[in-house]
């Protein structure tokens, strides 16, 4: 069986076609969207448009992994369904990528026809319930055993728990001595075969996110040899690579999304009248929508720069500075995009069947998974304290113009960054830098962007509401507040006394 391709325009055309008759004519949205999964024969009615070929090698007769592909094939998803999106994301950048880079040769063939012929699925298991981002502490272990690997351990939080026929488990070596080895190693799972039944022993009540099933995975399974996946390197490098692939993925979730909550907002305000104009009168909505505009701007920039950076014939093991920035930064700006929907709606926002409503709750984890953004702004920070030190430079100015991830953009805030920094930064300072550090970047993006003929009106209102940020954050940045949290705060703190 082999797989009849088109050019990817026309193949985007009709899944975006399909998209929209399946989730506005032929299903409700509204209410599968307070439904847990989705109904076989609408998964099936989108699975059949093969959305995750895009991910699949030509030599698999896949269309061959371009990165741009995957990202336009997530917008189209996340225009009608962020959580349609984030599944795709899930299989695209968390499965099949590191399968076609790390596989073993002899289990690639049958992996992607599977995919391709019979709309598999598959996810990866990192997390576990005590080590959240702590991943490199993990207890999960592998055994070499006669013929293979013996896995045992405990998982929690992996989207498509008990949906998924394959998973990526990551793990630790076990040792004659019982102790675990400081490396990870990553192992196939096929659900379906004899031996590597994943037992889920709770489903979570996940508040966003409705149609992914999230949940708790016991694991003791016995898998084949040729199911290890085979690092260049260390196993903690190929980790690294990739998580920093599936961050610069983001954008294309964002890119659907942001845009829904852009063509909603201005739909809305050109029909809401109030007094004797619409909306768009009102100079405050006018600066909501540019904000929106200004997402939607830096996604497409993000975009750009991560369809040319991220394809897996990279390795981008040590591309934490971009990777942290694209994740952190638009994952932001879908939740604050579905903020000013929900706003600018008034009442109407405040409605399930409100996509600006759902959108609030379906975009927030993604600030919380694949690191926290707090926790991505505090290590681009640290990226380059670091290497001020090093260079022995103190000016933050200075520095970022001969950065070469901020020296496009680094420009047009001279004036706010011209500062030292000071040596030791609490950490509440160095997420505010690494918010600060973000966005400049995202400025280049923008720039390259512009140049490429991107609407011009769009990238300069984008840069001046950028530049707007990075004053405020300028400001929080040099404010002095080592204010600590009062433990006994109850004491003299009940305002009824007073009265």
């Amino acid at each position: 069986m082999t797989l009849e391709k088109t050019i990817f325009s026309e193949h985007l055309q009709n899944f975006e076609r399909t998209l929209k008759h399946l989730f506005r004519e032929k299903y409700d949205i509204d209410k599968l969207s307070l439904e847990r999964g989705l109904p076989k024969d609408l998964l099936k009615g989108i699975m059949d448009m093969q959305p995750l070929s895009v991910a699949i090698p030509e030599a698999y007769d896949g269309r061959g992994s371009q990165v741009k592909e995957c990202l336009g094939i997530l917008a189209a998803a996340s225009y009608e369904s962020l959580p349609l999106s984030l599944t795709f994301g899930i299989n695209i950048a968390l499965f099949l990528e590191p399968i076609a880079k790390y596989g073993d040769e002899s289990i690639k063939k049958g992996v992607f026809d599977r995919f391709l012929f019979q709309q598999n699925m598959g996810g990866l298991m990192i997390t576990e319930p005590d080590y959240g981002s702590d991943a490199l502490n993990m207890k999960t272990t592998n055994e070499v055993i006669d013929g293979g690997y013996h896995i045992k351990g405990v998982k929690h939080w992996q989207g498509l728990t008990g949906m998924a026929d394959y998973w990526l488990i990551a793990s630790r070596a076990k040792n004659s001595d019982g102790n675990l080895g400081r490396d990870i190693d990553f192992f196939l799972c096929d659900v379906t075969a004899p031996g590597q039944h994943i037992n889920v022993t709770e489903l979570y009540d996940n508040a966003g996110l409705y149609m992914i099933p999230y949940g708790r995975n016991e694991l003791d399974i016995k898998v084949p040899e040729e199911y290890r996946l085979i690092p260049e390197s260390t196993g903690i490098k190929m980790m690294l690579d990739i998580l920093h692939r599936s961050r610069m993925q983001f954008p294309g979730m964002g890119m659907g999304f942001i845009k829904r909550m852009l063509d909603e907002a201005m739909l809305h305000c050109q029909n809401r009248v109030v007094g004797s104009s619409n909306l768009l009168a009102l100079d405050n909505v006018q600066f909501q929508l540019s904000r929106i505009q200004a997402a939607y701007t830096i996604c497409s920039g993000m975009c750009l720069r991560s369809s040319k950076i991220s394809g897996i014939e990279h390795n981008l093991a040590t591309e934490g500075m971009e990777a942290n920035t694209m994740k952190a930064v638009v994952t932001d700006l879908m939740q604050e995009s579905a903020h000013a929907l929900v706003q600018l709606s008034g009442a109407k926002g405040y409605r399930i069947s409100n996509i600006g409503g759902r959108g609030i709750m379906d975009s927030r984890p993604f600030q919380i998974f694949e690191g926290s953004n707090e926790m991505l702004y505090a290590q681009i920070s640290e990226m380059v304290t670091r290497l001020m030190k090093k260079q022995k430079q103190s000016n933050l100015f200075d520095f970022l113009k001969g950065f070469e991830p901020t020296s496009d953009g680094v420009d047009y805030f001279k004036s706010d960054l011209s500062f030292n920094l000071n040596d030791n930064l609490p950490q509440r300072k160095q997420v505010e830098l690494g918010r600060i550090i973000a966005r400049v970047i995202c400025t280049g993006y923008v720039l390259a962007l512009q140049e490429k003929g991107f609407n011009k009106a769009l990238a300069e209102s984008c840069i001046v509401m950028i530049r707007q940020e990075i004053a405020s954050l300028s400001c929080a940045l040099k404010f002095d507040n080592t204010v600590q949290v009062v433990s006994n705060y109850a004491a003299d703190s009940s305002w009824l006394n007073f009265a």
